[in-house]
């Protein structure tokens, strides 16, 4: 840097000068910085004005007169712009300001070891300090008599943590995480998903299973609800079988059978043994072949046949907690049911009789189906939804 701009005088001829005010700014090629005023005195003449550009370093930029300032040889014979007598003064040089703050050849500041005694700072230099967390009683200082100024703290490095990256493990991918990941992504990338979301009350469907696993208690065998909403969604599907279906880019495929495949999840990923012909069997058949699959999957038995294919999927996470959700579609399928969990909640009484039963609590289950908008238009989606919601409330209907 061999040139700077004055970008503006903070204060004008005549003005009394405390230590560490801002009296310039000035323009470097690579920063605009403040100057401040090292002692305290009086601004006797500015020699060049606000706005000059490319001033050498080196020139004179203004005359100070300070208080018990003496002056040396060569202060006076420093040249004045005007001939006319002066106060005793010092030199303001851009290259004072400008080379501690920009140029790459000076070295930064030192920090020694801490200093007893008084501590001669300006204030501005004390706030930049304070700022940056620098003991000014291991700074030397530039100024008079040893004073520590702004520019002193400009270079000072000041130490800050390392940031320390986690660990991690990178994993290989099993096969099974392979095809899960490049299935689901190609159908986020080429299905155009929307979904619909219900709630449905589920005390009847509740009731009837608690008196079926008396029934079953015997055989030692305990039904879900899961058992019932893949009854219901399979009945659905029958109903309506633009859901029971798959793009096939030229044509639609609708399936007769309605072939059921629940999400279940495995240490080796996610995988989808099949329920087949779920709409012709029976709640208990469903849950003797649900746990069967279920324990085959988490083994690592599962034949192919067992879950390649499928018509439609359910995926529940409602024993988890999750009272809600929206699932990807299992490709070639048209949809799939995401089941959450089943809470409480106070509503409406709709076979209220007076007054005081109005309001009932009633155990609802939200659910979400997703639908591959090609095959599945949303009034074709929302009417299979309907004949669901109708199984569920009246579950006796499913096991007639």
């Amino acid at each position: 840097m061999e040139m700077g701009t004055i970008i503006s005088w903070e204060k004008k001829e005549g003005d009394q000068l405390s230590e560490g005010d801002l009296l310039a700014e000035i323009e470097t090629d690579k920063a605009t910085m403040g100057f401040e005023t090292p002692e305290e005195g009086f601004l006797a003449k500015i020699l060049i004005p606000a706005g000059e550009k490319n001033v050498p370093l080196g020139k004179v930029n203004d005359i100070a007169a300070f208080k018990d300032f003496v002056p040396s040889s060569q202060d006076t014979e420093q040249p004045s712009a005007k001939k006319e007598p002066a106060p005793t003064k010092t030199e303001t040089q851009a290259q004072s300001a400008n080379q501690s703050a920009t140029k790459t050849t000076v070295s930064s500041p030192q920090l020694t070891q801490p200093k007893g005694g008084r501590i001669f700072a300006s204030p501005l230099a004390k706030q930049i300090a304070a700022a940056k967390g620098i003991n000014l009683s291991m700074l030397e200082g530039s100024g008079p008599n040893g004073r520590i100024i702004a520019n002193d703290l400009d270079n000072i490095k000041t130490h800050v943590p390392e940031k320390i990256s986690s660990s991690y493990q990178d994993l290989d991918l099993t096969s099974t995480r392979q095809t899960i990941a490049k299935r689901l992504s190609l159908s986020k990338q080429t299905i155009p998903h929307y979904y619909l979301n219900v709630e449905i009350e589920v005390d009847q469907l509740l009731k009837l299973r608690s008196q079926m696993n008396n029934m079953l208690s015997k055989e030692n065998l305990k039904l879900s609800v899961n058992d019932f909403i893949i009854k219901a969604a399979a009945l659905a599907c029958k109903q309506v079988p633009e859901v029971n279906s798959s793009w096939q880019d030229t044509f639609i495929r609708q399936y007769n059978d309605v072939d059921i495949s629940l999400a279940v999840n495995t240490d080796a990923g996610l995988i989808t043994p099949i329920v087949f012909k779920a709409n012709e069997i029976g709640v208990k058949e469903i849950s003797q072949t649900v746990k069967n699959l279920a324990n085959k999957a988490r083994e690592g038995k599962l034949l192919p046949s067992e879950f390649q294919g499928g018509t439609f999927t359910i995926s529940n996470l409602g024993m988890f907690g999750i009272d809600n959700f929206s699932a990807v579609i299992n490709p070639p399928q048209s949809c799939i049911l995401a089941v959450g969990s089943i809470e409480k909640r106070v509503v409406p009484n709709s076979e209220s009789v007076n007054e005081n039963d109005k309001l009932k609590v009633a155990n609802i289950l939200k659910v979400t189906l997703s639908c591959d908008h090609r095959t599945v238009d949303g009034a074709v989606g929302a009417k299979w939804l309907q004949h669901f919601t109708q199984y569920v409330n009246n579950p006796f209907t499913m096991v007639l």
